[in-house]
This record gives C-alpha cells, structure tokens and sequence, in this order.
C-alpha cells in the first residue's frame, strides 16, 4: 500500500491521527496532517483506510504499492 496525502485539501479534523496514528500526524501550528509512513506495513492497512474513509476532506489517497 501506498499513501499521499493533499496537504492543500486538508482542514485539520484529525481523524486520520485518530484511525492510524503510526501513519498520520498533525502540524502543531495548524493541524494540518503529516503522513508519517508512506508505506505501511500490512497489519496497518486497514486502519489506513479507516483513516481514508474517515477523512472529512477527503485528503488521503491510497494505491497499490
């Protein structure tokens, strides 16, 4: 699995941080995510499409790796 995030889509909910917080974090100045690990192991998986579901501006993106 991949994931990219669209820092620019972003509104700072946090559930990314949430769902998957090995994966995700948030700025401190604004909450803005920061994807911590682009490439999850599997057992992350599905809480990064949790996280990805989840995301109210729809921001996370995820692939095939």
């Amino acid at each position: 699995m991949k994931v990219t995030v669209d820092q620019d889509k972003c509104c700072g909910a946090g559930s990314c941080v949430l769902a998957a917080p090995e994966v995700f974090d948030q700025r401190d100045e604004d909450g803005i995510v920061v994807l911590l690990d682009p490439e999850p192991v599997e057992d992350r998986h599905a809480a990064v499409r949790d996280a990805a579901a989840v995301c109210p501006a729809a921001a996370i993106s995820l692939s095939d790796a």
